[in-house]
């Protein structure tokens, strides 16, 4: 027999029931609000959608104006994967707006729910001390770039990195000057990373010729040509003690 489609309103029951066990009173359908719970004077409002989405965040974050303690609730979803990256952002994004996230469960005659965040007020300045080695890091691969080589958005293509643009200037100088030692390049101006550069090769483009001493490999001949812009500005800005 094909299970009947699923409802807004099939929401409202079980979470009814988990809220009065907690001796709540809970009310359905109160001045726009999908549920209101009460408690001496304590408000709470649940919005109620099969789907989380733009539109259920917003009329979350409207309700915030009646009270603070907001949730959201959603079926549990059939495929759940908690630790998912898609299913961390969207709890991210709740908590950053201060929203708390119900799922309910339905399976069979049994319906269960789950408080998988509560509405407390998000802590800014412990997400940015998580987030500081990111902001360091993204600051790092700004001041490795000479210039914007990357359009914005375009993540299917090849993404100029201060790593990769370090190679290129590497491949550039070896072109120019031939057989280099990795003191000569640096002196050049190709920084501190050279000699981890040639030894790990991620490229391809660089052969050891002896014993300190690199060329540029045939394979580094010929790829280093897909960035004229680069390599036109290294050739200008080179330096040689």
């Amino acid at each position: 027999m094909e299970q009947a489609k699923l409802k807004e309103a099939d929401l409202y029951e079980p979470i009814q029931k988990y809220f009065k066990r907690k001796g709540y009173d809970v009310y359905g359908e109160v001045k726009d609000c999908d549920v209101a719970v009460i408690k001496d004077d304590l408000l709470i409002i649940v919005e109620l959608k099969l789907n989380l989405s733009v539109d259920l965040l917003i009329q979350a974050t409207k309700r915030q104006r009646l009270s603070e303690h907001v949730y959201i609730a959603i079926p549990k979803p059939k495929k759940f994967k908690p630790r998912s990256k898609k299913w961390r952002d969207i709890c991210h994004l709740v908590q950053r707006l201060e929203l708390g996230l119900i799922l309910v469960s339905f399976l069979g005659e049994r319906k269960r729910v789950e408080i998988i965040l509560e509405p407390t007020p998000f802590q800014r300045p412990v997400s940015r001390g998580k987030a500081k080695y990111l902001r360091q890091a993204i600051i790092k691969e700004i001041d490795g770039r000479s210039a914007d080589y990357n359009t914005g958005g375009s993540n299917r293509q090849q993404i100029m990195t201060a790593y990769r643009e370090n190679c290129v200037q590497i491949a550039c100088y070896l072109e120019q000057h031939g057989e280099l030692s990795p003191k000569q390049l640096i002196r050049m101006g190709t920084g501190k990373k050279t000699q981890s550069i040639l030894n790990k090769n991620y490229y391809g483009w660089f052969v050891r010729v002896k014993r300190g001493i690199y060329v540029l490999s045939d394979k580094g001949k010929l790829e280093m040509n897909a960035y004229p812009e680069l390599l036109e500005y290294y050739r200008k800005t080179e330096t040689r003690e």
